[in-house]
């Protein structure tokens, strides 16, 4: 998360539109992990493009199912770290 955060502030004041995911400290109950699924399914609708903030190439698989999710939408997905 604090890269992620890092990189929305950078990008805010660079003047984008930033929609960042939820900052769940604790790990979410089965109910609240498919509200935020759904709530990220959304965020990537109203998306020209996606950034995926992936730290030595991770991509774990709630994010891998994000991707798939953009891309089936047409959204451009590009990761700030090679995979």
């Amino acid at each position: 998360m604090p890269q992620m955060r890092s990189l929305a502030r950078e990008l805010g004041l660079a003047g984008f539109v930033v929609l960042t995911p939820v900052d769940a400290e604790d790990a979410p109950t089965p109910e609240q992990k498919a509200t935020l699924d759904a709530l990220h399914r959304h965020k990537i609708d109203l998306a020209d493009r996606v950034l995926v903030v992936n730290p030595g190439g991770y991509v774990g698989e709630s994010t891998a199912a994000e991707i798939a999710y953009a891309r089936a939408a047409g959204r451009r997905v590009d990761f700030t770290d090679p995979r």
